[in-house]
């Protein structure tokens, strides 16, 4: 059917969809692939998801001896893989099997080594590197001789050995992230979650054993690893180190690299030792921004409030919304924290705007009506933003309390 291949060639999921409704082949060939075949070429995820609950076939075998299913771990695509191995049919052990060993062999190898085999070619690689927006992590696109992969191939297998119930060594998953130093690469970001959805005793010593390593990829990758422990299973309600935030003092108070400062400096956070406090303090004035901007969120005294107000005229934006935030959740009846909120409605930035405007109408405060107007247009194409009821929730409140 031409509109179905249009439709899929131009990545409208929206009309796949309707096209499928109608009656339309999920499996229509093109070129002598079905359909979803170009999706999985192109990394269109959307139109592969509309595909699929159609009743694409990701098993079909193609001319090559492939599968839409390999033709996406080959590609690399994390997404696409996850999508197409979870669908409506459970995936046979021989698929499985095929799954979990092609992704090993692209993880073993890496992306590059693999795509020059496959290829044999010896030219240079064009690379770019593709984010998604949505998710907040990004990979290295690699394209040689008109052939191209990602290099989410450990991710790939990663989620794959957790959805089968393999449980794979600790310091293989190490490996694997240590191999895209970058806490937002896709492979980095599915071993954290993996491991911190473990959540025993013997992954947190393991974690925290690894901040004595000289180098520092491998101890931010500790703090990774243990802000993820700490923040803990959501889904199945397991937070069991949440107040253990006070065991990675020492090495708070000794570290030196700034990123992996903050990290420990946020899985602290979320304990309310008083120890943690102290170190917070110790960092009021450091020299990087995203440490400063974790300072509030280890106060827990009241008394503590000098020391946050002293922050909120920062010259870094990050620091001040940080300021900000924890102004605006700060319950007490100091007069001092609304005049802060009022003079941050004046920051440049407007999210630290709308944010102290917030803080003043949650507080009760009536300059929050005036400081309304100084939030500005919003963008309209962004999510909207809860916090821009406050100041009407503020007024309906007043107006109920005198019987308006």
């Amino acid at each position: 059917m031409e509109e179905l291949v249009a439709a899929v060639r131009r990545g409208d999921a929206d009309e796949v969809t309707s096209l499928l409704e109608s009656g339309a082949d999920p499996d229509t060939l093109v070129a002598g692939l079905p359909v979803l075949c170009p999706a999985v070429a192109a990394y269109d995820t959307d139109v592969a998801d509309a595909l699929l609950k159609g009743g694409a076939d990701p098993l079909r075998p193609l001319p090559d001896g492939s599968t839409p299913l390999t033709r996406a771990v080959d590609g690399g695509s994390h997404l696409l893989t996850l999508a197409l191995a979870t669908g409506r049919k459970p995936l046979t052990a021989p698929a499985r099997a095929d799954m979990l060993a092609r992704a090993r062999r692209w993880a073993e190898a890496g992306a590059e080594a693999e795509l020059r085999r496959i290829t044999g070619l010896t030219g240079p690689v064009e690379r770019i590197r593709v984010e998604d927006d949505e998710v907040g992590w990004w990979c290295e696109q690699l394209t040689l001789g008109g052939t191209t992969v990602r290099d989410e191939h450990r991710a790939i297998l990663t989620s794959m050995e957790v959805r089968y119930g393999i449980r794979t060594p600790f310091d293989e998953l190490v490996a694997r992230a240590l191999a895209h130093p970058d806490r937002d690469h896709v492979v980095w970001c599915d071993v954290v979650s993996t491991l911190g959805r473990r959540t025993d005793e013997e992954t947190w010593l393991w974690s925290r054993d690894l901040l004595n390593h000289p180098d520092r990829t491998h101890r931010l990758l500790a703090a990774d690893l243990l802000l993820s422990l700490i923040l803990g299973d959501f889904l199945k309600g397991s937070q069991p180190f949440w107040e253990r935030g006070r065991e990675l003092v020492p090495w708070a108070e000794q570290e030196e690299d700034a990123q992996v400062l903050a990290v420990l400096l946020h899985a602290m956070t979320h304990d309310s030792a008083p120890e943690i406090e102290a170190v917070g303090l110790s960092y009021l004035t450091h020299q990087d921004p995203r440490v400063r901007a974790l300072v509030p969120q280890t106060m827990h005294r009241p008394e503590s409030l000098t020391t946050v107000l002293t922050l909120a005229h920062d010259e870094d934006p990050g620091v001040r919304e940080a300021v900000c935030h924890w102004l605006a959740h700060h319950r007490g009846s100091e007069p001092e924290v609304g005049d802060a909120l009022v003079t941050l409605t004046h920051d440049e930035r407007q999210v630290i705007r709308i944010c102290a405007v917030s803080g003043l109408a949650v507080r009760d405060d009536p300059r929050c009506v005036e400081a309304e107007h100084r939030i500005g247009p919003v963008d309209l194409d962004q999510p909207f933003d809860e916090r821009l009821m406050d100041v009407w929730r503020y007024q309906c409140r007043r107006e109920a309390a005198g019987g308006g």
